[in-house]
């Protein structure tokens, strides 16, 4: 992907702390992919022709620039350039490949190095707390704001996190979304319509985050270029069980760790489905009701078969660069779907690949039943 090729995408490189742009640089052979609960990626190369552009790639550091990819004026990706690799091949031509995780991978790269317990605590409010105490300490600011999501009900949590136990904080933030009720987060990046500043937004949703009022209404034959809709019974489930910390006040005895009931899916037992066993295991959790509550999530999710289903779409104006959290009206009519398709879906995920030698601007949807 370059400026100079008739592309509607654009790189733009800024300093993590201050967001100040960098510079605006080609990037080819772009991949991105974006997701709620867990940080994208964004693969590409820098092509280095001459000094002049070496000069600048030189401002490139990794672990403290962010990288953006525009389209058409909005920001489509935001995220921290992790890794680099300069790269010469037999002819001396000159590369930077350059790797990069959405602004939700900082928190893996941190650590709670402080007591912090919360007793029925608002569980929008803790994951609030975790972001802003990331951010406190001298250094790590990385300009992430927040919003004032609550929910209906609000969800209480009790749990505490220790100084020493050198928790990370996207470990802690996983915790908060595995119980039952849970929450979904997402940094999103976006310009102010007001002033045209860039922007880090972290958003929080309960059980569930949903973006847009209105479903995004993609059909086949139409926008949807193809489809899959695995079901796969090895990642799911009929009963399951939460395994928590070892606790244990006699030094003589085997430490053995605490173990939630069991918890079943009955109905799916009624109606003829084998039993298939879950388990997962939480090991700085020490608290039964927060492990009985992990063990209903994890059921939860992966009741009987685990359904990801997957759609390829054509990008244009009817697509918005929002879109993870939305709803999407899925209407497929083939020789599967005589009768026609009609079903809605959340959109949970997206892998982008922007045009590229002759290859159109298509878009990964992955997908669950809204």
């Amino acid at each position: 992907m370059s400026p100079s090729l008739n592309t509607p995408y654009r790189a733009i490189f800024a300093d993590l702390l201050t967001d100040q742009t960098i510079d605006i640089l080609p990037l080819r052979d772009v991949q991105i992919d974006d997701y709620i609960g867990k940080p994208g990626s964004l693969s590409g190369t820098v092509p280095i022709p001459d000094a002049a552009i070496a000069e600048r790639v030189h401002r490139v550091e990794e672990g403290r620039t962010a990288v953006y990819l525009e389209r058409g004026g909005d920001l489509w990706w935001g995220g921290i350039i992790w890794t680099s690799t300069l790269q010469s091949s037999e002819r001396g031509v000159l590369t930077l490949g350059i790797q990069a995780a959405t602004f939700d991978s900082y928190p893996g790269r941190r650590r709670i190095r402080k007591d912090m317990p919360f007793t029925n605590a608002d569980q929008l409010q803790v994951a609030r707390t975790l972001w802003r105490e990331l951010q406190s300490s001298p250094g790590g600011d990385i300009k992430v704001r927040y919003g004032d999501e609550v929910a209906n009900p609000p969800q209480l949590v009790t749990t505490a996190w220790r100084d020493g136990d050198e928790t990370l904080y996207s470990e802690a933030l996983d915790q908060l979304a595995a119980l039952s009720g849970g929450l979904e987060y997402h940094v999103a990046v976006y310009r102010d319509p007001a002033t045209g500043e860039r922007v880090r937004q972290l958003r929080l949703g309960a059980p569930r985050l949903r973006t847009g009022s209105t479903d995004i209404v993609l059909d086949r034959p139409g926008t949807i270029l193809s489809y899959s809709f695995p079901r796969d019974a090895t990642r799911g489930g009929t009963t399951s069980r939460a395994r928590g910390a070892s606790v244990n006040s006699n030094q003589a005895a085997e430490s053995r760790p605490l173990i939630s009931q069991e918890e079943t899916a009955d109905d799916l037992l009624a109606g003829g489905w084998p039993r298939v066993d879950l388990s997962s295991d939480h090991n700085e959790v020490s608290d039964p009701a927060a492990l009985a509550s992990l063990a209903v999530s994890t059921l939860a999710q992966a009741r009987g078969a685990v359904i990801v289903p997957e759609i390829t779409i054509r990008l244009g104006g009817v697509v918005p660069p929002a879109l993870l959290g939305r709803s999407a009206r899925i209407r497929i009519t083939d020789e599967w779907h005589p009768q026609g398709l009609d079903a809605r879906y959340r959109i949970i995920g997206v892998k982008v690949r922007p045009p590229e030698r002759g290859r159109a601007d298509t878009a990964e949807l992955y997908l669950e039943e809204s």
